[in-house]
């Protein structure tokens, strides 16, 4: 009931006290169901309880936001047991001057306010040996631990994502249509492995690509992987079938069909003619 003032009768208040440390949402619930009071919401319950001082009894509600403050003598045994780990710190700062408003965090927020090192820098220290050095896994597992071997790839078995011979995709960085074939891949020693599917076809009707040559899709779409599509061009040409100021001339993927002939011989020619340049220099 916004803006009006709730009225509770002894009863109410005296259940309302007693059940104080009920967690906000089911002190409400309950209040409700008890007493048939749906006009009062769980934010009125929640200001009741702070006006009267009735303490839940949760950990942190009655220090939280609270600056705490620390006497020369706990300073000093604070600074001079600064290397401890925090949970150590904690219990024996406790042991030694009881403090109920003090936590573990407390203690190392305090720790790097006041700059003291504890002499950690988590890094493992030259010259240091592994708890576990020398130590062998049980007999019969074959020198590893049962849970490696649990979740390991066992002899024969292939990943979930494993494709065959014949499987094809799409570049997604070029746009080539790429395929698996079915040859010992040279760098992994996999029965099968990824090539372009135009260089592999036209290979096979005209032989191995020769060094310093790559082939050119005549009708610019990559996806037509018909050898008759792509003809074997030096590398020096690709450049100057890209257009621009340099060659003059339109690219040539972005020029019509009836343009792409002439600008594939052009370009032939231009390159043809540096090569001569350069041979005689």
């Amino acid at each position: 009931m916004r803006g009006q003032r709730i009225i509770y009768n002894a009863a109410e208040m005296a259940w309302l006290e007693a059940n104080r440390m009920m967690v906000i949402s089911d002190y409400h619930r309950a209040f409700v169901d008890t007493f048939g009071r749906s006009e009062v919401s769980a934010l009125n319950l929640h200001g009741l309880r702070k006006r009267k001082g009735w303490k839940t009894g949760r950990e942190g509600d009655r220090y939280k936001g609270r600056h705490r403050k620390f006497s020369a003598e706990e300073l000093a045994w604070l600074e001079a047991n600064r290397t401890l780990p925090i949970s150590e710190y904690f219990a024996a700062f406790v042991a030694a001057f009881p403090r109920e408003d003090v936590r573990p965090q407390n203690l190392h927020a305090l720790r790097k306010r006041m700059g003291w090192k504890t002499g950690r820098t988590g890094q493992f220290p030259k010259g240091n040996v592994s708890h576990n050095k020398g130590k062998r896994c049980p007999e019969g597992t074959g020198g590893r631990h049962p849970n490696a071997r649990r979740t390991q790839f066992k002899k024969g078995q292939l990943p979930h994502n494993t494709q065959g011979a014949g499987h094809e995709r799409i570049d997604s960085k070029d746009g080539y249509v790429v395929m698996i074939v079915d040859e010992v891949n040279p760098w992994t020693g996999a029965k099968t492995r990824p090539v372009h599917k135009h260089v592999h076809l036209w290979e096979q009707k005209h032989g191995p690509v020769p060094e310093g040559h790559c082939l050119k899709c005549l009708d610019g779409n990559k996806r037509n992987t018909d050898p008759s599509n792509w003809e074997l061009i030096p590398r020096g040409v690709l450049p100057r079938l890209n257009g621009g100021r340099a060659t003059r001339i339109m690219p040539y993927d972005q020029a019509p069909v009836e343009l792409k002939p002439s600008i594939l011989a052009v370009a032939k020619i231009d390159h043809a003619i540096h090569e001569k340049r350069k041979a005689r220099a």
